[in-house]
């Protein structure tokens, strides 16, 4: 069985994106949470994550005798394994567009992802309004995203981002928890499609979980422990 390795569910949006994927695409694997304590090389979280993984960070999946790290990687590997799944669209052009998405936010959106680190239990609507008069990037970075979900919603349909849920839906669905958590103004599109994200097993079973830790750390660094 599939093992995949990942961090506390409140805070690790990249670990996240590869559990719901599986969740949702109802993929059988084992999970092992590691919490983040602390992440030094004496650390706990550093002694188990770099024992499976060199960069000592999660998430992490394991078949049998190999190992994938980085959550696109991870997602590269499971639409290789599992085709009938269709994580990526079936359609070649859709299937660019959505590896594209994708990859935008794997690699960008910086400004938002450094302001507003993913915290499902907090209700921080005021830390919202406040960021987004201060930092005219994060409100670039959200009016992309929206603009970018409604594209895709008319092209394809909905009620994912190209029709049935993939990929790019698990890649988004951190967001979708930044969004509600700081009560950031979306469209009306847009908070359609947080909703219905937010209501697919996969994400509610996350989003339960994460809520009953009730271990949450009060530093910054584990945002920056996953890929």
């Amino acid at each position: 069985m599939l093992k995949l390795y990942i961090g506390n569910k409140n805070y690790s949006s990249w670990s996240m994106r590869p559990w719901v994927l599986l969740k949702q695409a109802g993929i059988p694997f084992e999970e092992v949470m590691v919490r983040f304590d602390a992440f030094e090389a004496g650390s706990n979280f550093k002694a188990v994550v770099g024992a499976v993984n060199p960069t000592a960070r999660v998430p992490v999946l394991i078949d049998g005798d190999i190992t994938v790290w980085d959550s696109l990687a991870i997602a590269e590997y499971l639409a290789e394994q599992f085709p009938d799944k269709a994580l990526w669209p079936r359609d070649k052009a859709a299937r660019a567009r959505a590896r594209s998405v994708s990859a935008e936010m794997h690699s960008g959106f910086g400004n938002l992802r450094n302001h507003f680190p993913m915290n499902i239990e907090a209700s921080l609507a005021e830390v919202g309004a406040r960021v987004l008069k201060e930092q005219p990037g994060v409100v670039e970075d959200l009016e992309r995203i929206a603009a970018m979900w409604s594209e895709l919603l008319d092209t394809h349909g909905g009620p994912m981002l190209f029709g049935e849920f993939g990929i790019a839906d698990a890649f988004y669905a951190p967001v979708c928890m930044r969004i509600r958590s700081y009560g950031l103004p979306v469209p009306p599109a847009a908070q359609a499609y947080i909703d219905r994200v937010a209501a697919l097993p996969g994400v509610a079973a996350w989003i339960e979980q994460a809520l009953a830790e009730q271990d949450f750390v009060a530093f910054d660094e584990p945002y920056r422990t996953s890929r």
